[in-house]
């Protein structure tokens, strides 16, 4: 026979066999380095952040959480995978024999036959599968499990039950949990097993006889009775979990806690169905003895019906027939706990209001006096004047400062503390020249420098005054690391300290070079390292780059928020972090707050809207561990080094129940609050924030009358902030001032308030914000009469922008194309009354930053409007003959303030020489001062009003003298 192999007549055969060994190998090759490629990069992440964590000195941090989460995820994943297993494993077992099969149950045959080659791998996969879910989800219950495990007393007791508020706020949640895992596990075997029961027999749906075996009913019967159980406890917690209930009520939104029905109706419901659930899973459980669902399917019916009547049908009446024709008296002692509750929850319990006339009786030369030393009024208004910094201080194009500058207090080389408004120069990754890898990752790295000027003052051109300025910078501060590697606007990541040098600053037209001395990036000299960031950034030429070399790091997460967040991520993180100059660095200040969303009776808000106001955009908003709260607490201090990236945690409130739960679960991680350096803590703050939560609460908790918080009679609003448009709630401002029957004037963060629905001023709230005073943390509350027609916010924007003259004044101020600009509307209770002081800013055709060139004063019904502050307060305040609104007592109230400008003031005599050579001076001034103006030259305007000025002051002088 001829070989098979070989030939025929009709030319050689192919042969078609396995692939040849070579090309097996290949294959293989290829698989096992595809797995490898995936596992590499699934571990790519961990091993990022670990480093990342590390370098930081928080590894604990992300070892804590993982193990917790893995734990979770373990411990939860493989008990509901064995216990859906185990019933559908019981199930197949308790199967009925074959012979005693159903014609119905006979059709399945296929089906039985096709997976019983696979039935242990069908098990596994369910088994694997639900596991795998319950674990994922367990595994994201970790914050609630290390509260559970760590938390500690808060020494408070809720009204109705008399249990500690640890309770709510650390047990509950997660006795929830557990008892939801319960609910799906006991769901899940029952689908399981019903679906085994049927498919092998044990359940029928159409074949005459009895629906299912007894051992089917057995099985089903305990699974039924665990749920029912499980129901029971479920009633049994909602009776505690009606303390942290939510719901609507007319006095106020956002209610939390029991009314008259809950204690009344909804209460006693939940314990008689709590009993009824309890006998009705008993019977499911005698299933096994007595064979039949007769009695449990009774029972559980029983306690459906119970529902419907006692949990649902019974509290309505109760609502409708008891509480509503009588309300107020019904729901009053429930009104007072929740008022209790939610002052205390939001630390607002020790604010101290007092009455506040809001008209003064003071005479004009009084209150001139007093608002000198009432308040330092700031006339630079940060939320304006970034583009003048990023004008004057910008120096090159690929820096840049945030679009909102921060308030904070410094000392000038006199001794005097002032308000001051600063920011960081930062690298602006838009403004690079010649984009690239290696100058956007390597040469420009970092910022330079911080830039502070008065907050009190401008010079005669309207531009601040700087006490720390350019590059190098030089000033009033001290000597200080002024590289910025950290801030709110280095977003980009940066490899530093290897064979490329970084762009330093510009120096006399040189660009200075520098390489990065610190420690606060992540080594690439490991191949690993570099290999394992560039999979993780999805740039590979960090992997083979020789612009990194030995040393080489790379910095990344360089947000303070993001920092403060990523290693405390228990913390709720406040949207305004601010630079301040500690101890020879430059430090990010970062207030963080401790929450929870279960303090009984206290009623929750939302954060990101309560925080929300015309200044918050994304950079700045609140960064929250959970939304919803109705606890809060300012409980850490955090800073975080612009140089090398450092974080620091200060415990700040020492008394603070789940800071101290939070510091059990991951030791050594907060610093006592006595680590805090004196430098520092000249420098914090009362948290913006925290202050806008608080404000919002007060609107309606101010009053702790029951009967006036029912009626509302007595609530307040946020106005809206009046210099912008849209309705945003006005943000509030750090200024230092002194209360009335204050000594000494305190950094204070204050804001005002609205009678409902009407644009009268209702209150002024500050709160003293200096860390150093031992009133740090108080708040103010001056209350004025609910008839008062003392003008809010709005009405005296309203007032400026119609006052005739004013009018006038801006129009021609806004010839040329040139833009007006108001700033931050000061309020300063005043003797009294209430003084309003807003700055007004011109932004000229020819320029593209604003500049103060007028003040808006306001007391009462007088509105003045000057070039300088002092001038506005003379005016407003008809002091020293300057005033030209209102009568002046010794003025003839029928002539023109106005006219003393270059004529004789009050008809001395003319051959008084100083008198004449004054009256010259005012002349040429005058002069001077409308040419610049004509021309549009505002340096030289500023310059002749100050000449101006001058000569009427030398005309008065010697008018005095004259003996007049």
């Amino acid at each position: 026979m001829p070989d098979r192999g070989s030939g025929g007549p009709t030319g050689p055969r192919i042969r078609v066999g396995r692939p040849s060994r070579r090309a097996r190998t290949l294959l293989m090759t290829a698989g096992v380095l595809a797995v490898l490629a995936m596992l590499f990069v699934m571990f790519a992440g961990f091993w990022t952040d670990w480093l990342w964590y590390r370098s930081l000195d928080y590894s604990s941090v992300f070892t804590t959480t993982l193990v917790t989460k893995v734990g979770l995820f373990a411990v939860f994943g493989l008990l509901m995978a064995a216990v859906v297993g185990l019933n559908i494993w019981l199930a197949h077992r308790l199967r009925p024999p074959l012979s005693a099969m159903s014609l119905e149950q006979q059709s399945l045959d296929r089906y039985r036959m096709g997976i019983a080659p696979y039935k242990r791998w069908i098990l596994l996969g369910i088994a694997a599968l639900v596991g795998l879910v319950s674990g994922a989800s367990a595994a994201g219950q970790w914050r609630k499990w290390l509260l559970w495990v760590n938390g500690v007393d808060f020494g408070t007791t809720d009204p109705q039950f008399g249990m500690d508020v640890a309770f709510y706020a650390f047990d509950l949640p997660w006795y929830r949990f557990l008892l939801g895992f319960g609910f799906a596990a006991t769901v899940l075997s029952l689908i399981a097993a019903g679906l085994v029961h049927y498919l092998y027999g044990g359940l029928r749906v159409t074949s005459p006889g009895a629906r299912a075996t007894a051992q089917a009913t057995g099985h089903l019967s305990v699974l039924l009775g665990v749920f029912v159980a499980l129901k029971a406890v479920a009633y049994w917690l909602d009776r505690y979990g009606l303390a942290v209930k939510g719901s609507d009520f007319k006095a106020t939104e956002n209610w939390t806690g029991l009314k008259y029905v809950d204690a009344n109706a909804y209460l006693p419901a939940k314990t008689i169905l709590f009993i009824i659930a309890i006998i009705c899973a008993v019977l499911f459980f005698a299933t096994l003895w007595r064979r039949t669902w007769q009695l449990p399917v009774i029972g559980f019916g029983l306690m459906v019906l119970s529902a419907i009547l006692i949990g649902g049908l019974y509290p309505a009446i109760v609502q409708k027939f008891q509480v509503e024709p009588n309300e107020q008296a019904k729901e009053t002692p429930y009104i007072k706990k929740n008022i209790k509750a939610t002052r205390d929850a939001y630390n607002i319990n020790d604010s101290r209001a007092t009455n506040y006339s809001g008209t003064s009786k003071a005479g004009d030369q009084e209150l001139r006096n007093a608002a000198d030393t009432t308040a330092a009024l700031r006339l630079l208004d940060p939320n304006v004047v970034s583009p003048t910094f990023q004008q004057k201080q910008q120096v090159r194009g690929y820096y840049e400062f945030p679009a909102t500058l921060d308030v904070d207090r410094y000392t000038t080389e006199d001794g005097e503390e002032v308000d001051s408004v600063v920011g960081l120069r930062e690298i602006d990754p838009d403004g690079i020249p010649k984009k690239g890898w290696i100058n956007e990752h390597f040469k420009y790295t970092h910022g330079y420098g911080m830039v502070a000027a008065k907050g009190t003052e401008v010079d005669k051109d309207g531009e601040p005054v700087f006490l720390e300025k350019n590059l190098p910078p030089r000033g009033e501060l001290g000597e200080y690391q002024p590289r910025i590697y950290y801030g709110e606007q280095t977003t980009n990541y940066s490899i530093v300290d290897g064979p490329q040098k970084e762009i330093d600053y510009v120096g006399d037209g040189e660009e200075v070079t520098y390489s990065y001395t610190g420690d606060g990036g992540v080594e690439l000299s490991n191949p690993f390292n570099r290999a394992a960031y560039a999979m993780s950034f999805g740039e590979p030429r960090i992997l083979y780059s020789g612009a990194i070399g030995e040393g080489s790091q790379i910095l990344y997460n360089r947000t303070p928020k993001e920092r403060v967040e990523a290693v405390a991520p228990w913390l709720t993180i406040d949207g305004d972090p601010y630079p301040a100059i500690v101890d020879g660095k430059v430090q990010w200040i970062v207030d963080a707050y401790t929450t929870t969303n279960n303090y009984p009776y206290s009623s929750r808000t939302t954060l990101g809207d309560t925080t929300t106001d015309a200044l918050t955009d994304s950079q700045r908003s609140v960064v929250a561990q959970q939304n919803r709260v109705n606890y809060i607490r300012n409980s850490v201090k955090a800073t975080v080094d612009a140089y090398t990236g450092e974080v620091e945690l200060y415990q700040w409130d020492k008394k603070d129940p789940v800071l101290k739960t939070w510091m059990k679960a991951f030791p050594g991680t907060v610093e006592p609050k006595s680590a805090i350096s004196k430098d520092l803590k000249e420098h914090l703050r009362y948290p913006q924030d925290l202050f806008k939560v608080q404000r919002e609460l007060l609107t309606r908790y101010h009053v702790t009358s029951a009967s006036q918080f029912y009626s509302g009679s007595e609530r307040w609003q946020i106005p809206d902030d009046p210099t912008r448009e849209g309705s945003t709630a006005v943000p509030p401002y750090y200024l230092s001032m002194k209360l009335p029957g204050e000594k000494e004037q305190t950094f204070s963060l204050t804001t005002t308030f609205n009678p409902v629905e009407r644009e009268t001023l209702g209150a002024f709230m500050a709160v003293d914000a200096n860390a150093t005073s031992p009133n740090y943390g108080r708040i103010d509350l001056l209350r004025l009469p609910s008839n008062t027609t003392v003008a809010g916010p709005q009405q005296v924007q309203s007032k400026i922008n119609s006052d005739p003259e004013i009018a006038d004044d801006l129009n021609i101020l806004k010839r040329g194309d040139s833009e007006i600009e108001y700033g931050n509307l000061l309020t300063v209770p005043l003797r009294g009354g209430l003084l309003y002081v807003e700055p007004v800013y011109i932004e000229g055709a020819n320029t593209s930053y604003p500049r103060m060139r007028k003040v808006v004063a306001v007391y009462g019904e007088r509105v003045a409007f000057e070039n300088t502050l002092e001038e506005a307060l003379n005016n407003v305040f008809q002091a020293d003959g300057t005033g030209d609104t209102g009568e002046d007592p010794g003025q003839d109230p029928g002539q023109d303030p106005g006219e003393d400008q270059g004529q004789d003031p009050g008809g001395d005599p003319p051959g008084d020489p100083d008198l004449q050579q004054a009256l010259q001076d005012i002349e040429d001034a005058y002069e001077r001062s409308e040419e610049a103006f004509r021309e549009g030259d505002w340096g030289a305007y500023g310059r002749a009003q100050e000449d101006l000025k001058e000569a009427i002051q030398d005309a008065a002088d010697a008018r005095a003298g004259g003996g007049s």
